[in-house]
């Protein structure tokens, strides 16, 4: 049939049924070779749908699925950057490319590509050409570049959601009518595929400019015109930045295609040729379906052919310690690199002398490419044991040191071998201090955290006996406990192997069994672009640390001694008598049973319980709790950091080396330990002065960046609240805004106390503040305070819409989720008793923490190459604000990199209705900085 009039053309996007695919199905593997096939099933299946349901009205009398050829297109000869942002293709993904190619001729389907030309110019051309021939367009796509090519007979179906997309539709999207859609995406940009734009310019503003203009060319021919001066200026500044990317983001509808439209008319499939790539591929399921289609038997497929090519860790044999080999030799290590080299995988497991990375001596290395296949190669046992141990004589039957990392180095480093670790940044450190980077790398803690974070522990012995129902050896049966503990290396070998092999065995079972349910449990993206890649960040930026001021801490250390002294005087002044400040006991009988306030309760041990919560709410009855409460205040300060913090300091390199959890936090934030850094006070001044102590070297600099207000703008966002989205946006003050809507104060009448209300509840509402929760922070009546929560409820709904909502569908899942698709499970959620309100409030946070948390950690990941051409290093992370050390001669481009980065962290996965605002500022001390 010659295309024209009463001709339907069906184009499909190729590449997004790959993806689509490939992220929708658990990594299956062909049985015969082990070659990965998940996307390829996944396809064959997309597109045996679309065959069998193309009849009726809307029926395709011609049909292609188009493909992008090469990454490299004419577009890259206008801007080298372009989609430069791209992330590389999963290593399991790249050998099914030509197989979709195959599945796709094995259908009958036309297939075509052409090297230097994208899949949508090839789209637009054909869809011109079909329009112009009288014919209909469907578009089978959800891509937003194609949506400038809808209209007059053009039309596209997202399969996603199996909506069509007509030209409503993409006025719906973007404001405009589908021939101007091509300015606003030149004025907004495209951080996918690194399109710059006009910066500060979003969707809404750029159609909104568009539509008053009617062109890009009107709008930039009188930009001058502008009333507001910055986006008059951007206009004016990037008009050719502008008009480039309109000439990256325009459709080529004059591609010089080698094929016509005739070529594309529908076919029937050849069964035989059919049927024979399935049988191949080894599809069980849908050859037989085929087969019957066309009412033939189906060829004959290996027996028990598996849909996804690994066997459930449960199923495998067990755990048998006497199988492990201990690798003492050169020839018998290389045996093993062999045998990796083929798998393609190993888990890896490094044993030490301590749990301090920094400080720690590498004893030996553990392997695993099968399950029950693993190995020992003891490195710095020493020889003896126990009362004959000799701690300066290594023991026999090992490899030397230097020997065994030169034969190890090119298979932890080989980028074709992927290396499998429980708690990988560990093991990554310990290998980075000895010059080896160890990538690509996979995580069990990771996977298992992605997909049950709040539900169980994810250490090794966690996840072993709940996943393998397996009991792994206790550390302290080889090193013993309290005195006669011992080091790693003071382990003979016949007692270390069976222990550092079952760690590699064990963490192999586990990665088999937790690696394909990414995809069934829809977090794939979580665990890629949030959990894996940050391993490495946090481990170089742990390995830097941060320079500490020992003198500055001993200095606030002697001034927070006479503090306390000087709070102790006036304590025992008040209470009438001289006592132990902290002693619970004796400040309970004082408080309780001497002077007679009320609320005292006694415990199980008979005293009084004095905790923070009893003190603040007897600190407006009596001056004595308030007192306590600031002697206790310095007394942490000075015990918890200008005390310890002087014992963390390396001795080597005269920096304090923080260790971050990444598995710690039910939300995805960070958690920091060993110091933990993350509690530093800051509401205070005497814990802010603590940042004075962190300091830059000679020449450089501290950078602090820190996000402003994240979680009040993603509580915005997510409830819908007009009034705080426009406040954002305009980058009014919150607070004040906040109080003026609920207080019907004007701005310019606006006091401090009635803000710093404002911002209490704002802040608190997060967390689910109750009113006597509210009462104890402002001081006030609890009454009072209620009546300050009614009324910001009653004045911005949305919230308790947002609230309601979540909490009910946390009861329906038991998790919530964030705006990044992170699992947070609250298997309290419907738990009744005093527990029932706190698993509520955490259930109405957790999404928008978990959110804030993603954010960071996404702009973390993208950090290190953002900033790799300038002299500066990452060096901490803390709740909403990143540090850096930068030359102090770079530190201001520091800032403008750090800053873009940071506030376009969210996209292109989350696009919020508000903007993101990061504050910066530099010093040579942290305090100054931040």
């Amino acid at each position: 049939m010659a295309f024209g009039k009463g001709c339907h053309l069906h184009l499909i996007d190729g590449s997004a049924f790959i993806f689509r695919a490939f992220h929708a199905l658990p990594p299956l593997t062909r049985k015969s070779d082990g070659l990965p096939i998940g996307a390829v099933a996944g396809f064959c299946n997309m597109l045996d749908r679309y065959v069998e349901n193309n009849s009726g009205p809307d029926a395709a009398t011609h049909v292609a699925v188009i493909f992008d050829k090469g990454s490299i297109t004419f577009r890259n000869e206008l801007f080298d950057a372009y989609k430069a942002n791209r992330s590389e293709m999963p290593e399991d993904l790249r050998p099914q490319i030509p197989l979709t190619r195959e599945a796709t001729k094995a259908f009958n389907i036309a297939c075509e590509e052409m090297q230097g030309w994208e899949a949508d110019d090839i789209i637009a051309t054909l869809s011109c050409r079909a329009r112009d021939a009288g014919g209909r367009v469907t578009i089978v796509s959800s891509d937003k570049d194609l949506m400038q090519l809808v209209g007059d007979g053009v039309e596209m179906l997202d399969p996603m959601k199996n909506i069509r997309i007509d030209v409503d539709g993409v006025r719906q999207k973007f404001g405009v009518d589908p021939d101007r859609v091509v300015d606003v995406q030149a004025l907004a940009g495209d951080s996918v595929d690194n399109v710059p734009g006009a910066p500060g310019i979003g969707i809404k503003t750029a159609s909104q400019l568009i539509e008053e203009y009617g062109s890009l060319e009107e709008l930039l021919d009188r930009a001058g015109e502008i009333k507001q001066p910055k986006r008059r200026q951007i206009l004016l500044e990037h008009r050719a930045q502008i008009e480039l990317s309109k000439r990256l983001v325009q459709l080529d509808c004059d591609t010089p295609l080698d094929f016509g439209l005739d070529d594309l008319e529908i076919r029937d499939a050849d069964p035989e040729v059919l049927l024979d790539f399935l049988n191949r591929m080894e599809f069980r399921t849908l050859t037989r379906k085929i087969a019957d289609r066309f009412d033939r038997e189906p060829p004959a497929l290996p027996e028990a052919a598996p849909q996804t090519g690994v066997p459930a860790a449960e199923a495998e044999a067990p755990i048998d310690h006497g199988a492990y080999e201990v690798v003492r030799d050169a020839v018998a290590l290389q045996v093993w690199l062999d045998r990796i080299a083929a798998a393609g995988s190993v888990a890896v497991d490094t044993e030490t002398t301590s749990l301090d990375e920094m400080q720690a001596e590498l004893v030996g290395i553990s392997l695993a490419t099968e399950p029950g296949v693993a190995c020992y190669v003891p490195l710095a046992h020493r020889a003896g044991g126990g009362d004959l141990f000799d701690t300066d004589a290594l023991a026999e039957g090992q490899m030397p040191m230097e020997r065994a990392l030169e034969m190890l180095r090119p298979m932890l480093e080989d980028p074709a071998i992927l290396k499998i670790g429980q708690n990988m940044k560990y093991d990554f450190k310990i290998l980075a201090r000895l010059g080896i980077e160890v990538a690509p790398i996979d995580d069990t803690m990771l996977l298992s955290y992605a997909q049950h974070g709040g539900l169980h522990g994810h250490g090794m012995d966690v996840l072993a006996d709940r996943y393998l129902n397996h009991q792994c050896i206790p550390i302290k049966d080889l090193i013993g406990t309290g005195k006669l503990k011992v080091t790693f290396d003071r382990v003979t070998i016949d007692k270390a192997a069976p222990y550092a092999a079952e760690d590699a065995d064990v963490t192999l079972r586990l990665w088999r069994l937790l690696k394909p349910r990414l995809h069934s449990a829809r977090v794939t993206q979580v665990y890629e672009t949030l959990e894996r890649p940050l391993v490495p960040v946090l481990a170089r930026m742990e390995m830097a640390g941060v320079k500490v001021d020992r003198d500055v801490l001993s200095r606030m250390s002697g001034a927070f001694a006479q503090k306390m002294a000087e709070f102790e005087a006036d304590i025992h002044a008040k209470a009438g008598r001289p006592f132990n400040v902290g002693s619970p006991k004796q400040l309970g009988e004082i408080l309780f049973d001497e002077l007679g306030l009320p609320g005292g309760k006694k415990g199980k041990t008979g005293a009084y319980g004095t905790g923070a919560d009893v003190l603040e709410d007897l600190a407006t009855e009596h001056e004595l709790p308030r007192l306590i409460l600031d002697w206790r205040q310095i007394s942490k300060l000075k015990s918890t950091y200008t005390d310890n913090l002087q014992t963390h300091i390396n001795p080597e390199t005269g920096r304090v080396h923080t260790s971050y959890s990444i598995a710690g936090a039910n939300t995805g934030r960070l958690a920091s330990s060993d110091p933990n850094l993350q509690n530093i006070p800051i509401r205070s001044e005497e814990g802010r002065r603590i940042r004075e102590a962190f300091v830059a070297p000679e020449g450089r600099v501290l950078v602090a960046l820190d996000y402003s207000q994240i979680e009040l703008r993603i509580l915005a966002h997510v409830a819908g609240i007009e009034e705080l989205k426009q406040a954002f946006r305009e980058g009014q003050d919150i607070h004040a805004i906040t109080a003026s809507q609920m207080f019907g104060v004007p701005l310019d009448e606006m006091t401090p106390d009635v803000r710093r209300q404002a911002k209490a509840i704002n802040f608190g509402v997060i967390y689910g503040i109750s009113g006597f929760g509210l009462a104890r922070n402002l001081r006030i009546p609890r009454e009072e305070a209620q009546a300050f929560i009614d009324t910001y409820f009653a004045r911005f709904p949305g919230i308790r819409d947002y609230m309601d909502a979540t909490v009910k569908f946390a009861k329906a899942n038991d998790r919530v989720e964030t705006l990044f698709g992170r699992r947070i499970h609250t298997p309290e959620i419907n738990a009744k008793g005093p527990g029932a309100g706190f698993a509520k409030r955490a259930a109405i946070n957790a999404p928008i923490q978990g959110t804030a948390a993603d954010v960071i950690r996404r702009a973390m990941v993208r950090m290190e190459a953002a900033i790799a051409g300038i002299d500066a290093r990452m060096l901490l992370q803390v709740h909403d604000e990143l540090l850096f050390e930068v030359a102090e001669d770079q530190a201001e481009r520091l800032m403008a990199v750090a800053r873009e980065v940071m506030e376009g962290a969210h996209m292109p996965v989350v696009d919020l209705s508000v903007p993101l605002v990061v504050d910066a500022g530099q010093g040579t001390t942290w305090a100054q900085a931040h």
